[in-house]
């Protein structure tokens, strides 16, 4: 196995060294999980974080529009909003570079009122919002699954509902999963007062991560038992000095945990904790839509799944595994082994419901872009037969 281009300090590693037979054993592995890697860009996982930024924000317009009474809104209001929805343009002219997502309209806000400007859905979103339900049905087996094993990983088996609502998009869950699936699948979900989900029944069938069923798919193919394993592959341009790759290398020797195994018994500062924190991070990021989520959103469940005050740093610290990226001034935590370059390769079913609204938007900009040339070519047709009733040689053109 090749590793690039990665730095840590050599007199750490040499006292860690001296100090291995002397110390005891927790204060060794405390010693070591404080290791330090130097963060290093990378530009190809960058640009697939870039790519979804007009994304995100055409679908942070539409769920609030969504969300008002009616799913219409008055465009003033829309326009107050800006800030919190991080549109760095009007709303009007917003929905007039999207025209598939909304359409104007007038209206009055009270009975006696003035007419003023709402917005709403337009049939081609509408038709987008029916195909979305129809994706979400067909994978409900997948999103049953995903809410499972996140409840399996956790502490108690309990997580806290809220916090599940801020993840839904993360991991591809419909709006109303909470009530939807808890009353549908009494076998598996539980609401525990109103803030908690609790699971009632362990489904063997689900406790086995993305790790266990590759080594068992390897095993099957080769005839040989495959151990389960991180899969550690830097990009061109990493650097590891030899003493980091030893540290690599025993560390990718020591036994893999699965993040379904009950782990009450282990110190926080051990080594197997730590193997086992990479194991639910590497797990919950191959449950996820991109296989990548902000860090911010994964520390709000420090508490259910174990994770010590400083967990960010297994990012940096396992740079073969993960890629901490700080683009757009967040620091998002992306599955290395999920990427081509840029390119998703591992793709979840639910992004399925994506595609389709990338799809929509594409449509939109093309039919705003062919209905502004054809405003530009009307307006010179009507030049040239004004140039030519006053006998006039229009003026060539350079460009359009």
């Amino acid at each position: 196995m090749v590793f690039q281009n990665i730095t840590i300090s050599y007199e750490i590693i040499k006292s860690l060294k001296n100090l291995k037979k002397s110390l005891p054993l927790a204060h060794q592995i405390r010693t070591i999980s404080s290791l330090k890697v130097v963060w290093k860009k990378d530009r190809k996982l960058d640009e697939a974080i870039e790519q979804d930024k007009r994304y995100k924000v055409c679908s942070r317009v539409v769920k609030e529009v969504l969300n008002e009474p009616g799913q219409v809104i008055p465009l003033r209001y829309l326009e107050k909003r800006r800030e919190r929805l991080r549109l760095t343009f009007k709303a009007k002219t917003f929905i007039e570079m999207n025209p598939f997502l909304f359409e104007i309209y007038h209206d009055r806000i009270k009975p006696k009122s003035d007419l003023v400007q709402f917005v709403r859905p337009t049939n081609q979103l509408r038709d987008f919002l029916d195909e979305e339900q129809m994706i979400y049905a067909e994978n409900e087996s997948l999103t049953v699954s995903k809410l499972c094993k996140l409840l399996m990983m956790a502490k108690d088996k309990v997580i806290n509902a809220d916090k599940l609502v801020h993840v839904k998009r993360d991991f591809g869950f419909p709006n109303d999963f909470l009530v939807k699936l808890v009353r549908k699948y009494p076998n598996y979900f539980r609401l525990k007062g109103e803030s908690f989900l609790e699971l009632v029944d362990w489904n063997p069938d689900f406790a086995k991560s993305v790790i266990e069923l590759r080594a068992e798919e390897e095993t099957r193919k080769t005839g040989v038992r495959i151990r389960p394993n991180f899969d550690v592959k830097l990009p061109s341009g990493f650097f590891l000095r030899n003493e980091m790759r030893e540290w690599t290398r025993d560390w990718l020797e020591d036994d893999y945990i699965s993040p379904y195994e009950d782990v009450s018994h282990l110190d926080q500062a051990s080594k197997e904790m730590e193997k086992r924190t990479v194991g639910v991070l590497h797990e919950l990021l191959s449950l996820s839509l991109l296989k990548r989520v902000p860090v911010p959103i994964l520390g709000k469940f420090c508490d259910e799944f174990r994770f010590s005050n400083a967990f960010s740093s297994v990012f940096t610290r396992h740079s073969g595994i993960f890629y901490l990226s700080l683009k757009g001034g967040i620091k998002t935590a992306v599955l290395r082994e999920a990427y081509k370059d840029e390119v998703l390769i591992d793709r979840d079913p639910l992004l399925a419901v994506k595609d389709k609204f990338l799809r929509l938007l594409e449509d939109g900009w093309q039919e705003r872009k062919d209905r502004l040339k054809k405003q530009r070519e009307d307006v010179q047709k009507d030049r040239e037969i004004l140039l030519a009733a006053k006998g006039e040689e229009p003026e060539e053109r350079l460009c359009d």
